[in-house]
């Protein structure tokens, strides 16, 4: 950040001491807090203001002006950008306002570094506040929240010396990659990982060419016993529609008109019905799907298939299309839908955000229209604690209000022979430290963790792992 800024708010934050209007839980002994960057891009200075302006309003949280002088740290990345503008007069087209999308990821560490909270907020869809102001304050109320159950000082799960040094390679999942980079850096193992999609894991590890492998689909049946669920994400429909205003709705059998090839243009009458108000262009609507083997293809026409009548091209990691052009991986699919005019697309929610790309509401399994977020892909992944871990499907098109309804596991597999005691020992290792402090950090990138009751049973299966 700006040295001058930071040491202006840290000469004034420091001389501050502020009570909290609330009991701090039974856990927590917070004694300081410093607000470090959250971002080098366009918004971030103000993000930071924001949110140390708001911190400042709760007592008992005495804000630091550096990381040397407090106990816990919160820190983070962001970016805010304009999605477009509409005139306010139907007489005049000077008076124009510009709509604004970004986010704001946080993570909260104390002085060794280890992540106790983190959280990614998106826009509020009502929002009454400058985007600044919206993101910052949900972040700090989300903050506050977790203040209460935060085990400070809380032991981190360590890797042995043995496990550390260990050199292993895996391949798989692009849609939970950005995670499993994260966490694979932040436990201090150095793995290999190439995101070349589920199917290819999957072989690669069959095969013996992998030391374990990243799927989003449920893993098959020889080899359920050594797969371990590890995250829960949201697979969202992206859009690239320029002259389009506010966000879209799809409706189950409207998504499975368009990969269908039944819906050609935007402003088709089903589109139009879920959307008054929305500017819909005569444009034909470009398709895009994925060509490679993947698990996020797999839960999207899972989705298709379960949610509507209208969908017969069946589920699968690779199939026949009805329609559109192919992408590569999760980041090539995005960036096709990011240069291609009234495109569309399937990604998990954090290459959305990542790419700067519109994503829409969609209806669920209780009829309701819901976007993917943090707290909708949790209330779909919250019923999974009554199912098999091996499940993935029972979390697909939700009956539950306020549940997003692409929602899936993920899941580390390892093999049931071929690896030697190291090898195995530093997959077990690893996987106790993804389950336990690595939960931590998944909201930071979008991702959910495992519903409580699911996490007990994975962990009581990488402790199997031998």
């Amino acid at each position: 950040m700006l040295p001058a800024l930071i040491a202006l708010l840290g000469a004034a934050l420091e001389a501050t001491a502020l009570a909290w209007s609330g009991t701090p839980g039974p856990h927590v002994h917070l004694r300081s807090i410093a607000v470090d960057s959250v971002g080098t891009g366009d918004g971030a200075t103000a993000l930071r203001q924001r949110i140390v302006e708001q911190l400042r309003k709760h007592p008992g949280l005495r804000l630091a002006a550096s990381d040397a002088q407090a106990d816990l740290t919160l820190r983070g990345n962001s970016s805010i950008w304009p999605t477009g503008s509409y005139s306010i007069s139907a007489h005049s087209n000077s008076y124009r306002v510009t709509n604004y999308e970004g986010y704001l990821s946080v993570e909260l560490q104390d002085k060794a570094g280890q992540t106790l909270w983190s959280y990614l907020v998106t826009p509020s869809r009502f929002r009454t506040h400058s985007i600044a102001d919206d993101l910052a304050g949900q972040a700090v109320s989300r903050l506050l929240d977790a203040l209460h159950g935060i085990e400070e000082g809380a032991a981190p799960a360590t890797l042995s010396g043995a496990a550390a040094g260990a050199q292993l390679h895996a391949a798989g999942s692009t849609l939970a990659a950005p995670l499993y980079r994260k966490w694979f850096e932040s436990a201090g193992m150095h793995v290999t990982y190439e995101a070349n999609g589920s199917e290819a894991g999957l072989a690669q590890l069959t095969e013996g060419k992998v030391d374990f492998a990243a799927s989003d689909m449920p893993p098959p049946a020889d080899m359920q016993a050594t797969a371990i669920p590890t995250v829960v994400g949201g697979v969202v429909p992206i859009y690239n529609v320029p002259e389009a205003h506010g966000e879209l709705r799809f409706t189950r059998d409207v998504l499975a008109g368009i990969y269908s090839g039944a819906i050609t243009k935007w402003n088709d009458s089903r589109i139009r019905a879920i959307n008054q108000g929305a500017h819909l262009p005569n444009a034909p609507i470009e398709v895009v799907h994925r060509s490679d083997g993947s698990g996020t293809t797999f839960v999207w026409t899972s989705y298709l298939s379960q949610a509507s009548s209208e969908w017969k091209a069946g589920a699968g990691a690779r199939l026949t299309w009805p329609a559109g052009v192919s992408a590569v991986g999760n980041d090539g699919l995005a960036e096709m839908v990011k240069k291609t005019p009234n495109s569309i697309g399937y990604v998990e929610l954090i290459f959305a955000i990542q790419h700067q790309l519109n994503y829409g509401e969609v209806q669920n399994g209780a009829g309701q229209f819901v976007k993917a977020d943090l707290s909708s892909i949790s209330s779909a992944a919250a019923d999974a604690a009554r199912e098999d871990a091996h499940a993935g499907l029972a979390i697909l098109n939700s009956q539950k209000r306020d549940a997003y309804p692409i929602s899936t596991f993920t899941w580390l597999v390892v093999p049931s022979q071929g690896l030697d005691a190291q090898r195995k020992n530093a997959i077990a290792e690893l996987l106790k430290w993804m389950l336990t402090s690595g939960q931590k950090q998944c909201a930071s990138l979008g991702y959910v963790p495992l519903p409580a009751a699911v996490a007990t049973k994975a962990l009581s299966a990488a402790s199997g792992i031998k």
